[in-house]
């Protein structure tokens, strides 16, 4: 019955929150459209949400946030260097071909989600049976190389989590 009437609690949360902030407002009017904003939003999008999300392993979670933290600053940095001094550019752009064993949805948005928050890197095709990525790499000096990373960085915490 819970799961009818509020099916995202914590989304529901967050939408009340951030509506608060965004009106700089605790007045009544504020808090009671912001509790109804964030009843209704939730529940009329329940059909857009993917599949249920199972968590399996939380400490994986850090893992790899520590991963991705790290390894968007250091491209960060690599992006600068391209961009400051383009002469100096070591190995041209080109798209990585990676291999898929990661299958589910959520899974795969959240990869989705590290790729495109990753300067230098695009996430330019996912084949229609989600076995096959194709990213743009801003500079490929070993594709195999950076396929690998991408599986064992990402791919492999994400099946832990989610698989």
């Amino acid at each position: 019955m819970r799961k009818r009437f509020l099916p995202a609690p914590l989304l529901s949360l967050a939408l009340f929150g951030l509506w608060l902030l965004l009106n700089h407002s605790t007045s009544i009017g504020h808090i009671t459209l912001g509790a109804l904003l964030g009843w209704a939003i939730p529940l009329l999008t329940r059909g857009l949400r993917p599949l249920p999300v199972r968590v399996r392993r939380p400490g994986t979670i850090l893992r790899l946030a520590l991963q991705v933290v790290y390894d968007t600053s250091m491209s960060n940095f690599h992006v600068v260097r391209f961009l400051l001094f383009p002469r100096y550019r070591r190995h041209p752009a080109d798209f990585v071909l990676i291999p898929l064993d990661l299958r589910d949805p959520n899974g795969l948005a959240v990869l989705a989600m590290i790729v495109c928050i990753t300067p230098g890197t695009a996430w330019a095709e996912i084949s229609r049976d989600r076995s096959m990525l194709m990213l743009h790499v801003l500079e490929v000096d070993d594709a195999a190389k950076i396929a690998a990373h991408v599986k064992s960085a990402y791919e492999r915490p994400l099946m832990e989590i989610f698989e």
